[in-house]
C-alpha cells in the first residue's frame, strides 16, 4: 500500500510540474527537411534502400558502431542515456568502448542531473566529440510523447516510458522529418549489437504501443527490418518512390495536422 501511494504521489507531482512548466521538446536549430534514419542497438539492422546524402541520421547510445560500418562517419544527432557516461554496468561500459574516439554533430544526453562540467569531463574521458551538446530532462521527454503521439506519461517505470529509440522517432517527427525510417529498433528482440550479453530489452510494451499509435495517426514511419514490419505492422521501407505513394494513399485521411515550424514555436 505504501509503495502504491508513493507511485500515485509521484504521478501527481510530475503531472502538476509538467502542466505548470509547459516544457517544449528538444528542437534542432535547423529542422529536418527530408527522410530521417533512426538506428537503434538491436542485434539486427538493415541499411535502407535508396540511402543517400538526403537522409539525416540519428543514432542511439552505441548504435553508431552500425552506421560507421555503413560508411557514415558522423551522425547528425545522437541520443545517449545519462548512465552511459559514468555507469559501471555491462551496457554502459560497452557503449563507451564502441564510442571511444568517435563524434557526432548534435549530442543529446538524457536525464543528466549533475553539473555540465562533469558531463563534459565524462565525455572527454572516452574521447567522444560533438559539435553541440544539450541535456534533455524528463519533462522535455514527456513533452515529445505528448506533442507527437498524443500520449500523456509520467514515466513511473520501465513499462510506462519509451526506449530512447522511440524517443528518437518522436524527435525526428517533431523536428520536421518527411519520413522516419527505423532499423535496429525491435520491441521483440533482446540483446545489443555491440555486445554478446543478450541483455533483456526494457520498455517493450510502451514501445509497441507508441509505434502502433503513430501508425494509427498516419505518421510516415517505416522500418527496414522485415521481422518488425510483420510483428508491429510498420510498412517496410522499399525506397523513396514507393514510400511517397504509401504515405499519400494511407496517411492523408488519418494524419493529424503536420507539426509545422510555427506550431513548434507557438504551441
Amino acid at each position: 500500500m505504501a509503495a502504491q501511494f508513493s507511485e500515485v504521489k509521484k504521478h501527481v507531482y510530475r503531472q502538476i510540474k509538467y502542466h505548470l512548466t509547459r516544457p517544449k521538446p528538444p528542437m534542432l536549430a535547423e529542422r529536418f527537411d527530408g527522410p530521417v534514419l533512426v538506428v537503434g542497438s538491436a542485434p539486427v539492422s538493415n541499411k535502407p534502400a535508396d540511402f543517400d546524402r538526403t537522409f539525416r541520421v540519428i543514432t542511439i547510445n552505441g548504435s553508431q558502431v552500425v552506421t560507421k560500418d555503413w560508411g557514415i562517419e558522423t551522425p547528425d544527432v545522437t541520443l545517449v542515456q545519462f548512465n552511459q557516461i559514468e555507469g559501471t554496468n555491462t551496457n554502459a561500459v560497452e557503449v563507451r568502448r564502441v564510442l571511444n574516439g568517435e563524434r557526432t554533430k548534435m549530442l543529446y544526453v538524457l536525464l543528466w542531473r549533475k553539473e555540465l562540467q562533469r558531463l563534459e569531463d565524462g565525455l572527454k574521458a572516452f574521447n567522444y566529440g560533438y559539435d553541440r551538446l544539450e541535456i534533455v530532462d524528463r519533462y522535455k521527454r514527456m513533452a515529445l510523447l505528448d506533442r507527437v503521439g498524443g500520449v500523456k506519461c509520467s514515466e513511473l517505470g520501465a513499462d510506462d516510458k519509451c526506449s530512447n529509440g522511440i524517443n528518437a522517432v518522436l524527435f525526428a517527427l517533431y523536428n520536421g522529418a518527411t519520413e522516419v525510417i527505423i532499423t535496429g529498433i525491435n520491441p521483440d528482440s533482446g540483446g545489443h549489437v555491440y555486445n554478446t550479453e543478450n541483455l533483456a530489452r526494457l520498455h517493450v510494451r510502451k514501445d509497441r504501443e507508441v509505434l502502433e499509435r503513430l501508425l494509427e495517426r498516419g505518421y510516415p514511419v517505416f522500418t527496414t527490418d522485415p521481422g518488425v514490419s510483420q510483428s508491429v505492422g510498420l510498412p517496410l521501407w522499399a525506397g523513396k518512390a514507393k514510400a511517397g505513394r504509401t504515405v499519400e494513399a494511407d496517411a492523408k485521411a488519418k494524419r493529424p495536422a503536420p507539426i509545422t515550424a510555427a506550431a513548434v514555436i507557438n504551441p
